[in-house]
């Protein structure tokens, strides 16, 4: 049952209460998973003191790890649905991969859950991974300092929680504080690391949609755009597109961005183009616009670079703190001829 269980779990997180980090429901779900498991990382450890002697209750006792379990994956689940949706797999498949391993190793982590020091490894692992996307919903901004609040408020609710298990089973906690602390300090050095070379994708932040165009106009609510057509299977990649420039035209990246309610913040459209010769990608130019959250498509923003040269470029969509939240990549080749091209309206 545990496996369909998770599958289900995982199913509901990720269509219809986790689409979106601001969902009041979601987050209330968030924090029950986490009040679960840490419910039933007290009672196991309680159980196992000897300091309980009623049959009925014993007789509960090995459906506690299960329950621990199956929180566990249903956080790491949510925590999939949501990150995955923010991250450039370019930059932040580490982290993504990281959850996605904790998700799908749940079931091979049975033994695991009656050892003391992972249980609270992955409580703390969860834990940090909530508040690093909550804080910036409730607070409305997002920053460094943020994570770093996150950071804290994580340590000290851990803090709480081994103070509270203390107090139930002091033999045990003192038995394992040492080994207990070192693995916090592993997970939270871990995370900081992540964070500051840009590896945590950069939620409440996500790139709803975004691509390269010939042209941009905006009528009332609606941004009418020019795009070449797509084979059916690339329209689904949108990779590597070819944009053929007809008689020194510019180019206009459009990029839709979603943040919570109450947060307004500044994007950055990063222009590279891939130098032949340094082998490497060289900055041409960065612009920057203001975004506010709210809504469910994303605020939509464009920029536009004049000067082109044939070859290879990219455009990177950062937040004002350098963070990577999409990439679009284009080739850019003269064309005698004016393409075909079609409307989209966004």
């Amino acid at each position: 049952m545990s496996p369909l269980a998770l599958i289900t779990g995982f199913l509901v997180d990720n269509f219809f209460l986790l689409d979106r980090v601001d969902v009041v429901l979601g987050n209330v779900l968030l924090v029950s998973y986490l009040g679960v498991a840490a419910l039933a990382i007290a009672t196991l450890h309680y159980i196992e003191s000897g300091r309980v002697q009623n049959a009925a209750v014993l007789s509960l006792a090995p459906f506690i790890p299960v329950t621990m379990q199956f929180a566990f994956g249903a956080l790491f689940s949510g925590y999939l649905a949501l990150y995955s949706r923010s991250a450039s797999i370019a930059i932040s498949w580490i982290f993504v991969i990281a959850i996605a391993s904790l998700l799908i190793g749940n079931e091979r982590f049975r033994r695991l859950y009656t050892k003391a020091v992972f249980q609270i490894g992955i409580w703390f692992t969860a834990l940090f991974s909530f508040l690093i996307f909550f804080l910036p919903v409730v607070l409305r901004t997002i920053g460094p300092w943020v994570f770093l609040l996150a950071g804290a408020v994580s340590i000290a609710l851990v803090a709480a929680f081994l103070g509270g298990l203390y107090r139930l089973v002091p033999e045990r906690v003192t038995a394992m504080r040492t080994t207990a602390l070192r693995a916090i300090a592993l997970i939270f050095i871990t995370f900081n690391v992540l964070y500051f070379t840009n590896l945590i994708p950069p939620l409440p932040l996500s790139l709803k949609d975004a691509g390269v165009y010939h042209s941009v106009s905006r009528t009332g609510w609606e941004y009418h755009l020019l795009a070449e057509p797509l084979p059916w299977y690339r329209s689904f990649l949108n990779y590597n597109t070819t944009y053929h420039r007809y008689r020194g035209e510019g180019a206009y990246v459009f990029t839709s961005v979603f943040a919570p309610s109450g947060l307004s913040t500044i994007i950055l459209h990063e222009w590279q183009y891939y130098d032949p010769a340094m082998r490497d990608w060289v900055t041409k130019s960065t612009l920057q616009f203001s975004i506010y959250g709210g809504q469910d498509k994303g605020f939509r923003g464009y920029t536009k670079k004049s000067s082109l040269q044939e070859g290879s470029w990219r455009v990177n969509v950062l937040t004002q703190y350098g963070q990577l939240i999409g990439r679009v990549k284009f080739t850019v080749i003269n064309s005698p001829e004016k393409p075909e091209l079609i409307e989209e309206v966004h």
